[in-house]
């Protein structure tokens, strides 16, 4: 019978993973074409720079708004149902869908493996960067830049009716799973905190700031690197769409190993992990801005490592921590907490067109490259802030035990 059991989580597990994978991939069909046709749009529709930044704003503001607005919608009517829901909404603009994934996800595996499973799950972002990019550049050649959401917006509402249909929480299906903490207060209450509550617990807001800055790093690179290797590295259109997913594939190999790193490594100080992975991927930068002029070679390999630590802290920084934050002290809020921290960071998603289209007209390629070097660098102290938080908090508690 626990043989039957255990079969049958590890079953709904995996096909938890996969559903929840695929379902949340799929949102980057509809963020990366933007970044495919901009120059498309550049010559087309005669647009600046910067009037190209503000349609990264338009793309994503709804985004972050409603993370952060209504990031407590899942902990009150259910993250299969607001998850499935948001894709299908997602289908015919932006709406909220991480926070709930990740919750669903959480609540299938114990702590022990938090950090390697939101690793792996990370790398969802980033494969499914790569596939947008890579359809988007498919539609983009067989039926010109005007059709290339048509086709990701079906497929999304579609994934969004089986989300509805299978995405579901172990307590629906009368499942057990080992390893998981009580987070349940010994009074038995459970807390509801609203915005201004989640950002006065304690490293939620350095968190918070950090993915701000290693957003608005990534999608500067998500949005932008098509047209820096077309304009300044003389690629080819399509060459440029299709070898910008260089990023992206650091990103899933930064994703998918970070969370073993940090469970093998850094399991009791995550935060010192990430701290490092966002330094490295300023001085990654430094060397691809370097090195832009040296070939295809240096061009990939250092835009593969900047993917890699900019990218690898993300499922860590985004879902890891912030939802164990929010579960903790019997508070029940972790979807809360995670689209907090996410609909926050992505405000850094809403400045960075105006601010990239405006620095690169001004300053040039090289002006974009230093800001993304600085907010990087700034990322990397604003989790060491938290870690020294994190490590006066387990200081105070050692002592009033003793």
């Amino acid at each position: 019978m626990v043989f039957q059991n255990l079969t049958q989580l590890r079953s709904q597990q995996i096909a938890i993973f996969i559903l929840g994978w695929i379902s949340y991939a799929s949102t980057y069909f509809l963020r990366k074409p933007l970044g495919v046709i901009k120059t498309d749009l550049e010559t087309s529709l005669k647009l600046s720079k910067t009037q190209l930044g503000w349609l990264d704003t338009a793309l994503l503001l709804p985004y972050a708004v409603i993370q952060i607005l209504l990031g407590s919608v899942g902990d009150k009517i259910g993250p299969r149902k607001t998850f499935g829901i948001s894709l299908i909404l997602s289908g015919l603009s932006m709406a909220q869908c991480w926070p709930n994934c990740v919750k669903i996800l959480g609540e299938w595996f114990p702590d022990r493996v938090r950090n390697s499973v939101f690793g792996s799950f990370g790398t969802c972002a980033f494969g499914g960067g790569i596939m947008g990019t890579a359809l988007a550049v498919f539609l983009q050649m067989k039926y010109g830049w005007r059709e290339v959401y048509l086709l990701p917006s079906t497929l999304v509402i579609i994934l969004g009716f089986t989300v509805l249909l299978q995405f579901k929480q172990p307590k629906e299906l009368k499942i057990e799973v080992p390893g998981k903490e009580s987070d349940i207060h010994p009074s038995g209450a459970t807390e509801k905190l609203n915005y201004l509550q989640l950002m006065k617990i304690p490293m939620m807001l350095e968190v918070a700031m950090a993915v701000f800055c290693l957003k608005i790093v990534r999608y500067s690179m998500y949005m932008w690197l098509p047209m820096f290797l077309s304009n300044e590295l003389k690629y080819s259109k399509n060459m440029a769409g299709l070898f910008s997913t260089t990023f992206e594939i650091g990103g899933v190999v930064g994703s998918f190993g970070i969370g073993f790193v940090m469970d093998r490594y850094f399991s009791q100080v995550p935060l010192i992990g990430t701290t490092l992975s966002a330094f490295l991927s300023g001085i990654t930068l430094v060397l691809f801005n370097l090195t832009s002029h040296w070939g295809i070679l240096f061009n990939n390999l250092f835009m593969l490592l900047a993917g890699a630590f900019n990218c690898g802290p993300d499922s860590i920084l985004g879902a890891a921590i912030p939802s164990k934050i929010g579960a903790q002290d019997g508070r029940n809020a972790a979807a809360a907490a995670v689209g907090f921290v996410n609909g926050f960071g992505s405000l850094g998603t809403i400045i960075e067109g105006p601010i990239i289209g405006f620095v690169s007209t001004m300053y040039g390629w090289s002006g974009m490259f230093y800001l993304m070097i600085f907010l990087s660098l700034l990322g990397s102290f604003m989790v060491l802030k938290a870690a020294y938080i994190q490590k006066s908090q387990e200081k105070n508690a050692i002592f009033q035990e003793v």
